[in-house]
């Protein structure tokens, strides 16, 4: 089974969030700024259908799913 650029963009950026937000309650509030900064590239991605993770992903040789062909 392979797993689409689109399950692997969620799954690194719901993983980065979480991370972020364990850093926040065990060592800093600065980290929301990075989690809030996933959130915009989220949103903007949604928006406009570009993800600098997907380029990358592609880059590497994975294959699109339907969200980013």
């Amino acid at each position: 089974m392979t797993v689409a650029i689109d399950g692997m963009v969620l799954t690194f950026a719901g993983s980065l969030i979480l991370i972020r937000l364990l850093l926040t309650k065990i060592h800093s509030g600065y980290w929301l700024w990075f989690t809030a900064f996933a959130g915009v590239n989220l949103l903007r991605a949604a928006f406009n259908g570009f993800c600098p993770l997907v380029k990358i992903f592609k880059t590497l040789g994975f294959k699109p799913g339907e969200a980013f062909k």
